[in-house]
């Protein structure tokens, strides 16, 4: 670990510390109760490979708790219906607490609220269906795909909740959300945004800052000859590289688009 002599380092989330564990559910599950109390759907915009597996689990240990009210769940995203029969057959990457569920017989990511949407039609008709529920489709920053059918059909109607569940970049229609834009684009119409919009960034699979200083602090500061931050907005950027230069860690880039080092 501290035998690094230069370092890439993302900075998503250089200026952002993430809400703990706990919190996040705590978060995630009053967003869901206060939904289904006022007889809305949750849309949650979610990318297919890892981050709708994690919200199932989180979900499945809501409900396997007692905590959440018995509403349906869907998983309207082809890919995400294949990349989670991936995450099946793969046991030896799970961690305790699941494998525990498993050997009680428990499926995590097949639990009895939960249904997964293939076919177009399948998906078609959950915008019939007026009953409160929770709707994971992808894309994760509403650029395409199902989740711009589902966001259409629910935006305008204020019992309807949003929820922002990682990070979204500039210009994309997710963005426009977590930045509470009253009037939106979907298909070229425009949309007033009256749904609750829900942001739990640590759901994110970028790290927070702290997470970040930490990583690099662990290096040896004197062998470290530069670090360049990357994927990261530059307010974001250089946050965290004024926090890594107060920890002593020096030559700090943020490198322009087709910038070149040579060593």
């Amino acid at each position: 670990m501290g035998d690094v002599d230069v370092l890439i380092s993302e900075s998503t989330y250089g200026g952002r510390i993430h809400e703990s564990g706990e919190g996040m559910i705590d978060r995630f599950l009053g967003v869901l109760k206060r939904t289904a109390d006022r007889g809305g759907k949750v849309i949650i915009p979610a990318f297919s490979v890892g981050r709708t597996q994690d919200l199932v689990y989180h979900l499945f240990q809501l409900f396997d708790a007692g905590r959440l009210p018995s509403i349906p769940v869907y998983v309207d995203s082809p890919l995400a219906v294949n990349v989670t029969d991936v995450f099946r057959q793969h046991e030896e990457c799970f961690d305790a607490e699941t494998m525990a569920y498993l050997r009680q017989h428990e499926d995590p990511f097949g639990f009895g609220r939960l249904k997964y949407v293939r076919t177009l039609e399948e998906s078609k008709a959950l915008n019939e269906k007026k009953e409160s529920c929770v709707i994971i489709s992808a894309s994760g920053m509403c650029e395409g795909g199902r989740v711009l059918h589902h966001l259409a059909n629910t935006i305008e109607d204020s019992r309807n909740t949003v929820l922002i569940a990682g990070f979204q970049a500039e210009y994309t229609l997710g963005r426009r959300f977590v930045e509470k834009t009253p009037e939106v684009k979907i298909f070229g119409d425009v949309y007033k945004l009256k749904a609750e919009v829900a942001v739990l960034n640590a759901f994110s699979a970028h790290a927070g800052q702290d997470e970040l200083l930490s990583y690099i602090g662990a290096m040896d500061a004197k062998r470290l000859r530069s670090v360049f931050l990357v994927h990261g907005e530059m307010t974001q950027a250089q946050q965290l590289q004024e926090k890594l230069r107060q920890s002593g860690i020096k030559n700090i880039a943020i490198p322009d688009r087709g910038e070149k080092a040579d060593y």
